[in-house]
């Protein structure tokens, strides 16, 4: 890997992590970068995965206080997260990279549409207020279900789990977002062992963009006080559709 791929790499890493700070959706640049410098899609999937799991586990410890409340409601969530996730990463390390290239502008395409319609797919404010009134029995199934493509793929994975924590959980925003970061870790980590038993990941490409990652997650919050969220979500879509446009024109 040359110095200037690595530079890249560190680069799209920090417009990632800022992008993550600001309005959700680094992945996209992760997995984008990773795919623009040649490596294959199952590849450069996995790759992603590890770089952005720093920014998942960073995310967490604004809500430690909240966690520490809820962890015994969470342990069933977990589960159904730990199995979902083992299942999505598995159908991927089974698709080849031949197959998985073809599911990867759709997978885009949705994963793109799904994040312009997040700030229409959070919870209603008017349920802010509602009490905790703990798990319903559609809340794991769901869960579940999500977890796969979480495993499988990713890219928008949080504003999905946000949207249907939303459904089937009470409470306020802070607390299904706090849900939603934890069983997002759980997720990531439990794709990345499969990942790595599998010898799919890219060692040096991922550990050349953790610390852009890193370092663009606490820059992120300097600029998203500058910079108008909408823009970041409009330049977020933008390349999403980029990005599938590249996979539809070279698969």
């Amino acid at each position: 890997m040359s110095l200037l791929t690595i530079a890249l790499l560190f680069l799209s890493g920090l417009l990632a992590g800022a992008i993550n700070a600001v309005a959700g959706g680094g992945t996209f640049i992760s997995f984008g970068a990773f795919s623009l410098i040649g490596m294959p899609p199952v590849v450069a999937n996995a790759s992603s995965a590890i770089a952005q799991l720093p920014g998942y586990l960073t995310s967490t410890l604004p809500y430690r206080k909240d966690i520490a409340k809820l962890w015994r409601g969470l342990v069933l969530l977990a589960i159904a997260s730990i199995l979902g996730s083992v299942i999505g990463a598995m159908i991927l390390l089974w698709l080849d990279n031949d197959r998985f290239r073809v599911m990867v502008p759709w997978l885009l395409l949705a994963a793109t549409a799904l994040f312009a319609a997040g700030p229409w797919l959070r919870p209603r404010r008017e349920h802010e207020e509602a009490a905790a009134k703990g798990r319903t029995y559609a809340s794991p199934i769901v869960q579940f279900l999500g977890s796969i493509y979480g495993g499988f793929f990713g890219a928008g994975m949080g504003i999905m789990m946000l949207a249907t924590l939303g459904l089937t959980e009470s409470g306020d925003y802070h607390r299904l977002n706090a849900i939603k970061n934890v069983l997002s870790n759980v997720i990531a980590v439990v794709a990345i062992v499969v990942f790595v038993s599998g010898g799919v990941v890219d060692w040096p490409g991922a550990l050349a963009m953790v610390p852009g990652i890193a370092l663009g997650g606490y820059f992120g919050v300097r600029i998203a006080q500058r910079v108008p969220q909408i823009a970041v979500r409009i330049f977020v879509i933008g390349f999403g559709i980029f990005l599938a446009g590249y996979y539809f024109v070279t698969g």
